[in-house]
């Protein structure tokens, strides 16, 4: 079975979960092909490209420094390999700073803007689902095959207490806390500042609930693990805990 060819920035405006993202400059290059979706706010975060990527950013950073100081960090992007920058215009940035534009035009770097709150996670969970995508339709691929296979061989139950059965021993309310914030860290990619305001919590409270998960499963940052938990979560009938608004 054959995969889709990798989705370009224009594929990726049209899947539900971008709705609402505004094309502000660099529309040329909405047809470069996307490889895979980073949330960062570092300034510096071209060090970390690999090439094709779609960064996501709040433009916290952007906010502090001065436009040509923007103006510099795009082109870094460009220089890195990057595909396209998006933006929520929510929070300290409203606006795209004149300079920034300017450079993406100049460079028909695709800058994108999202004028509403949007849930990052939400964003690179569709876009790497579409990255992933076989080219079959209606048959499941990846790790969906994969729980398939494991549910239809009575091996799911198994495979899921393995993976996840400190947690599942847990008390209800902590399970559910806890099994929300590990879908949340695995979905964003462990960028702590976004699964907090995902989660709707302080940074603190994060990185207190993942030395509780790192207690009790062991090591997080290995990528196969990660992986393996994913698929764990995706098996699990207990619904992980809805985004709370708590302040602690």
């Amino acid at each position: 079975m054959t995969g889709l060819p990798l989705p370009t920035v224009h594929d990726l405006l049209a899947l539900p979960a971008f709705a609402g993202a505004q094309v502000l400059g660099g529309e040329g290059g909405l047809r470069r092909t996307v490889t895979w979706v980073h949330v960062s706010e570092l300034l510096d975060a071209a060090r970390f490209l690999s090439g094709g990527e779609l960064l996501l950013s709040t433009g916290l950073e952007l906010s502090r420094t001065s436009p040509e100081a923007g103006a510099a960090y795009l082109r870094s992007l460009a220089d890195g390999g990057a595909h396209g920058l998006a933006l929520e215009l929510v929070g300290p940035l409203r606006e795209v700073p004149p300079a920034l534009l300017a450079e993406a035009r100049h460079l028909d770097f695709p800058l994108l803007a999202f004028r509403h709150e949007v849930r990052f996670a939400d964003l690179t969970r569709a876009a790497h689902a579409r990255i992933l995508a076989r080219g079959v339709p209606d048959v499941t691929s990846g790790l969906d095959s994969v729980a398939l296979a494991l549910r239809e061989t009575g091996r799911a139950e198994v495979f899921r207490d393995a993976q996840l059965g400190p947690l599942l021993a847990l008390p209800a309310r902590p399970q559910s806390t806890l099994l929300g914030t590990l879908d949340a860290l695995i979905a964003g990619q462990f960028n702590i500042a976004q699964v907090a305001r995902t989660l709707g919590v302080r940074r603190q409270t994060v990185y207190y609930r993942l030395e509780q998960l790192r207690a009790l499963l062991g090591n997080l940052d290995d990528p196969r693990r990660q992986l393996a938990l994913r698929l764990a979560l995706d098996l699990s009938p207990e619904a992980p805990m809805a985004p709370g608004t708590e302040s602690s």
